[in-house]
């Protein structure tokens, strides 16, 4: 059948701009890839500085479309009932929309609060929280409304109200340095590693109950142990930010313990995705809804996880932090943990929302695993460049401009493998808006 309540096609515009926002973010992340190895490029127009907080941004705000299409999408089904107000759906997908796009244009003419990662000015800051406030509103709203409550909606609620609160941290600017990292990673780092993981979970144990068949009571205890795993890990495993920033040295062995706990949710995800797809007790038409949603759980260990062990103990980050190993955690754990969850999300909720039946997916499978690839190499290369940056400028003190002359090779291999990224997007968006015309039917939901 298609999709089982009306209100679910709110989630249509807001999967579409996440698309465009990606393919956004792909473009200046390919510029900024191309002024590593030829830095006046585009100066003083668009500088590198410019370029990467917008590719940075514009990252977060597609996700935060896709975390907020695929909870409009998931929710009726999960409480069984219609979305409480889609008029308000709408109204916030068009302020979200509009404060996101007038933020990208305006770090371009240089309007920016200057906070690495939380550019926004104040006014957009205040527009930001108006329209989570809103979604959260319409989704408790919804929640009361609706016949029941499941454990993947309340896991759902709790990490956009996570979201919401630990972005207020962001208006908290204190003069002394010190002070304003410690609670500027309370943005950071609990996002990423925290409530987003959660709404991460939710997500694919609602994937994964629809595209298996498995027994739901079953689903939810997985969950909760892999929320119990995150809030233990995630929580104190921030203090693996404060090895050398001027905190209290008890930092560096909570922040070093608990880091390494910290691949354990992850490691989770993918039994949980394997056990439950190994005992599926139906085989789901949509193909490629399944290669996501598995391979969210297998890219977001590796990125997540074993690339974030590689150097988050105190004794190795003492010399990678702030170096291309930490851009190459941060590529494919991104990609893996939160990208691949949205793509798996809309690749599942598209056909039923169009009424067709997904039999032709060579096309979006094609783009999965040239993205996936794609990707895979991105990291190897950077942490190639990694390795030559820790061993010539943190171990030999080379000078960062000569230490940067010796890794040209691998900005090479990250700028070619960003650009073959750019054509599995390029197949993956176009068969996103020109499906095949396979039937009027929809799949089974």
């Amino acid at each position: 059948m298609e999709y089982k309540y009306e209100s679910q096609r709110v989630a249509y515009p807001f999967f579409i701009a996440a698309m465009l926002l990606f393919a956004g973010q792909i473009i200046f992340g390919l510029v900024i890839g191309a002024q590593y190895i030829w830095p006046d490029m585009l100066f003083p127009a668009i500088p590198f500085n410019i370029a990467r907080m917008i590719h940075i941004n514009l990252l977060v705000v597609w996700l935060i479309f896709g975390f907020m299409g695929s909870a409009y999408y998931l929710l009726p089904e999960e409480v069984e009932g219609e979305i409480y107000s889609v008029k308000l759906a709408l109204l916030q997908f068009w302020l979200f929309l509009i404060g996101g796009a007038t933020a990208i244009v305006g770090y371009l003419f240089r309007w920016h609060d200057g906070r690495e990662f939380l550019e926004q000015p104040f006014i957009i800051k205040v527009a930001i929280v108006i329209v989570v406030l809103m979604f959260i509103f319409n989704m408790i709203m919804t929640m009361i409304k609706g016949r029941k409550r499941t454990s993947v909606s309340i896991i759902l609620l709790v990490g956009f109200l996570g979201l919401a609160v630990f972005y207020l941290f962001a208006f908290f600017k204190p003069e002394n340095m010190v002070v304003d990292k410690f609670y500027w990673w309370f943005v950071v780092h609990l996002w990423v590693e925290g409530v987003w993981e959660l709404i991460m979970a939710a997500l694919l144990s609602f994937l994964l109950i629809k595209l298996t068949g498995i027994d739901r009571e079953v689903a939810e205890k997985w969950l909760y142990v892999i929320v119990g795993l995150t809030f233990l890990t995630g929580i104190i495993g921030t203090g693996h930010h404060y090895y050398w920033i001027g905190t209290p040295a008890f930092w560096q062995t909570w922040g070093a313990w608990f880091s390494i706990f910290e691949v354990l949710p992850f490691a989770a995800m993918v039994a949980f995705t394997f056990k439950m797809v190994s005992k599926r007790t139906r085989k789901h038409p949509n193909r490629a809804a399944i290669l996501w949603t598995c391979g969210t759980a297998i890219v977001s260990f590796l990125g997540a996880g074993v690339w974030g062990f590689m150097h988050t103990l105190p004794q190795i980050n003492y010399f990678t932090h702030g170096t291309q190993i930490t851009a190459s955690h941060g590529h494919l754990a991104f990609f893996g943990a939160y990208a691949m969850i949205v793509l798996a999300m809309a690749s599942y909720a598209m056909p039923n929302i169009r009424k067709s039946r997904p039999s032709h997916q060579k096309a979006e499978i094609l783009a999965f695993w040239i993205m996936v690839a794609s990707m895979m190499f991105i990291a190897l290369s950077l942490t190639g460049a990694g390795i030559v940056q820790v061993y010539l400028q943190r171990i030999l003190a080379m000078p960062y401009m000569e230490t940067q002359g010796h890794m040209g090779i691998f900005y090479g291999l990250r700028l070619f493998f960003g650009g073959t990224f750019a054509i599995g997007l390029v197949i993956y968006i176009y068969d996103f808006f020109f499906p095949g015309k396979t039937g009027s039917r929809g799949i089974e939901a």
